[in-house]
């Protein structure tokens, strides 16, 4: 599987690339207000680019909706989001993924200088993706999501981002995905070693303005 991608760059060869994973039902456009609203001209100084790729998830049926087709990293089978998963769309999602971080790699920009990013669906992908993936990453972000197949993250990650900071950001007031989903996947993150930076907010699934700050600083300490 192929992913269509949006990419937003700066004129200069990117010497850094942020790989946006958008959420169920949307698109690679539903992030483009949130990468312009990222202030990240301090990378900018030394003359290096940014890159932001945002993709498109395939189109498939999708249960919890009533089969309707929609864009979506993966089958959602049950509201309680930990039960009846989709093991095989997760990992064909997480193999074509993998496959945008070698492409940029291919494309100069070295993999501890790229930050897989995601909100709802997508942060799952993006924790699915970044714990397994071989090489070492700049960092990971968590937006509005959880960790998917929790019981099998231990035996299946990979060594090579053992050291990677994980940005973990969630709405107390959040309808769609239970705090304690991701207050689960914090947990379980933690116990297993990992260094997370953890915030959450007075808000629903969104991405506030006070979010995007803090995301902001995070990102600019992983890539400066």
């Amino acid at each position: 599987m192929t992913l269509e991608t949006l990419e937003l760059q700066t004129p200069a060869t990117p010497t850094a690339s942020i790989i946006v994973l958008h959420g169920l039902g949307a698109d690679g456009h539903d992030f483009e207000p949130v990468c312009q609203a990222l202030d990240l001209r301090p990378l900018l100084a030394n003359g290096g680019g940014l890159r932001f790729v945002l993709p498109h998830a395939p189109v498939i049926p999708v249960t919890i909706n009533g089969g309707y087709p929609m864009r979506a990293w993966y089958d959602i089978r049950d509201a309680a989001l930990d039960q009846r998963e989709d093991p095989v769309g997760l990992h064909q999602s997480r193999v074509a993924v993998e496959a945008l971080i070698e492409r940029e790699i291919e494309r100069g920009v070295p993999p501890e200088r790229i930050v897989l990013m995601g909100f709802s669906q997508g942060c799952a992908m993006t924790l699915l993706t970044g714990l397994r993936y071989g090489k070492r990453l700049a960092g990971l972000v968590g937006l509005s999501g959880y960790l998917p197949l929790l019981a099998s993250t231990e035996a299946e990650r990979s060594a090579a981002n053992q050291a990677t900071p994980i940005f973990l950001a969630h709405g107390l007031q959040d309808q769609v995905v239970p705090l304690a989903r991701a207050q689960a996947a914090h947990q379980e993150l933690q116990r297993l070693g990992y260094q997370v930076q953890w915030q959450d907010y007075p808000m629903g699934h969104e991405v506030p303005p006070d979010e995007i700050a803090a995301l902001q600083d995070w990102l600019l300490q992983r890539l400066s």
